[in-house]
């Protein structure tokens, strides 16, 4: 599994409550753009039609240069392949106050472009303040034990 990119500021801003792998419907062209590592996952978020479909939207795929078809729009919004059971998991939990879905990374897995989304539940200031003092914490034991040996 060859992570891609990830969004880093998830884990800060939301408790993430469950994770699952979806697919992605892409073109040629994107595939290629992502396996050159021109992809971003930020601002990136999971939306769903009234179809009961799930689409990432704003995700960033850079144009790929060398392409002789027609170039796509870089923050088109893109459905994720998952089964129905995944979907109406997802939503309903979703339809309650305070959750959401987020992607959290784009990896290949056997070759296939796969990003791992979660349903998460966004942090207080509060919380947010307590997660920088301990990695503070964390980060001063650390070097502490560093310098001690």
């Amino acid at each position: 599994m060859k992570i891609i990119a990830t969004n880093r500021k998830a884990n800060f801003e939301y408790f993430i409550i469950s994770t699952y792998e979806a697919g992605i419907v892409l073109v040629g062209s994107e595939v290629k753009s992502i396996r050159l590592g021109h992809t971003n996952l930020k601002d990136s978020f999971i939306a769903f039609s009234k179809d009961g479909e799930a689409f990432i939207k704003n995700m960033f795929i850079a144009k790929f240069e060398k392409s002789t078809i027609e170039p796509v729009e870089e923050r088109r919004s893109r459905k994720l392949l998952l089964n129905k059971r995944e979907l109406n998991k997802i939503h309903t939990k979703i339809k309650e106050k305070g959750f959401t879905c987020i992607p959290l990374k784009i990896y290949f897995k056997d070759n296939l472009i796969k990003l791992e989304i979660a349903i998460a539940k966004g942090k207080h200031l509060y919380d947010k303040k307590d997660a920088l003092a301990k990695k503070d914490i964390e980060r001063d034991t650390q070097r502490q034990l560093k310098n001690y040996r």
